[in-house]
């Protein structure tokens, strides 16, 4: 794989590349390639002057026609990409729903629901987590919508995170209709950190879902998997400690508690597979479960 692909993730998440050591080398690269695709479309479009966005996106579009069209490519995270959808049979509308994702973007944003929030948060995260599925071989489709609602999650942890950056960018992702809720009581302040409250609290139930579709993931991936949504489930706590409020500035997880809590997912997965064996689980039935 070229380096430069395979250097995207370390340049930019910290806390995924810490989690993706854990994955055997076919799968890490595999891994490597579909951020390096995801963040340079992400980086196409948000660095773009805004007059260019539009078109950006719509390049992307073209770009993706060409990688399932088998075309022949010279950009090399393009080319990569395509290798791995070929190899790892993803399908096309995975990639299509995060540029909609994308697309919605374009211009100032505002959500006003949680619904319409959710939606977005499935095109551009939750359809990443049903990528890794094929890239982990994970065929069934119960631990799938598991899968889709570990990046739902992450998500949502991410916005309650990134509040006053995406507001530079004239992106208000706190659906109005939670900001709401607090009533006339109380300033701005206050209204955003009830609205971070509530938000993380829907986060938790996306986590404890995709917690019950680990074991359906390889040894390896599950640990990954497991450290990854440990990782970002933290960044929620830190908010949390502080009052969920967003607006004192970008929360981060210190490096000696993120190594903590990768220990801990470890042995978490160790454990868990050594429960199921003892009572001879091997149904997802029993643990699978939707958000609540």
């Amino acid at each position: 794989m070229n380096s430069a692909v395979r250097g995207v993730i370390a340049q930019h998440s910290k806390s995924f590349a810490l989690a993706s050591r854990l994955l055997d080398r076919e799968c890490r690269d595999d891994v490597a390639v579909l951020y390096a695709w995801c963040r340079r479309a992400d980086d196409e479009v948000d660095l773009a002057p805004p007059a260019e966005r539009r078109e950006r996106v719509e390049r992307l579009y073209e770009e993706l026609a060409a990688v399932y069209a088998g075309k022949p490519l010279d950009e090399p995270v393009l080319a990569a990409f395509q290798a791995l959808v070929q190899q790892r049979a993803i399908p096309e509308e995975y990639p299509l729903a995060l540029l909609a994702g994308m697309r919605s973007d374009i211009g100032p944003v505002q959500v006003v629901t949680n619904d319409e929030l959710l939606l977005y948060c499935y095109r551009v995260a939750g359809v990443v987590g049903l990528m890794l599925c094929h890239v982990f071989g994970l065929k069934d489709q119960r631990a799938r919508e598991n899968a889709a609602h570990l990046g739902i999650a992450m998500q949502l942890t991410n916005i309650c995170r990134d509040v006053c950056e995406d507001a530079e960018r004239d992106r208000r992702y706190l659906p109005a209709e939670v900001l709401a809720q607090g009533g006339a009581q109380g300033g701005e302040r206050e209204h955003v950190s009830r609205a971070v409250e509530s938000l993380l609290a829907l986060a938790d139930g996306y986590y404890r879902s995709a917690d019950a579709g680990f074991y359906a993931l390889p040894f390896r991936a599950a640990l990954a998997a497991r450290a990854a949504r440990k990782v970002y489930a933290a960044i929620g706590h830190e908010l949390a400690a502080r009052g969920f409020d967003a607006l004192a500035g970008r929360v981060v997880v210190p490096l000696w508690k993120k190594l903590l809590l990768v220990a801990s997912a470890v042995s978490l997965e160790l454990w868990d597979r050594a429960r199921r064996r003892l009572r001879g689980e091997g149904s997802l039935s029993e643990a699978y479960r939707r958000p609540s």
